[in-house]
């Protein structure tokens, strides 16, 4: 069984999956990986960037350039909105190396659906001067 799929749905076990979930979506080497980031992201996904920018799913799944990227992820927290919706808020660092950490509070809706977590929409807005 893929670990984004589960049968125990305790708070303690979602707070846990989705966390893991959060991380493997930031890691540009497991976004290659294309049919299993495939998996993670609802077919209506989209994002709000840090940036601005909108993002759809398909630009998200495009390969990317991004290397030696390190991200902390600080204060994760999970509220269940419904049965089978989560909502994961939490800080991210990414810092880059010669280049100063962009910080910024992150926020995603999870859907519980068909045995397996897929991400529906994902927040960033960046922390000014942090």
């Amino acid at each position: 069984m893929k670990e984004y799929t589960s049968t125990a749905q305790s708070d303690e076990d979602v707070v846990k999956l989705l966390l893991g979930l959060e991380r493997k979506l930031m890691d540009p080497q497991f976004r290659k990986e294309r049919a299993e980031a495939t998996e993670l992201l609802a077919e209506e996904f989209f994002e709000f960037g840090a940036s601005g920018r909108v993002w759809t799913r398909e630009e998200i799944l495009a390969p990317s350039e991004q290397t030696g990227l390190a991200v902390t992820v600080e204060d994760f927290t999970v509220r269940m909105l419904a049965p089978g919706l989560a909502q994961a808020t939490y800080r991210s660092m990414r810092t880059v190396a010669g280049c100063a950490p962009f910080v910024a509070l992150r926020c995603s809706l999870w859907r519980f659906q068909e045995g397996r977590w897929q991400m529906l929409f994902h927040q960033g807005t960046k922390v000014p001067d942090a």
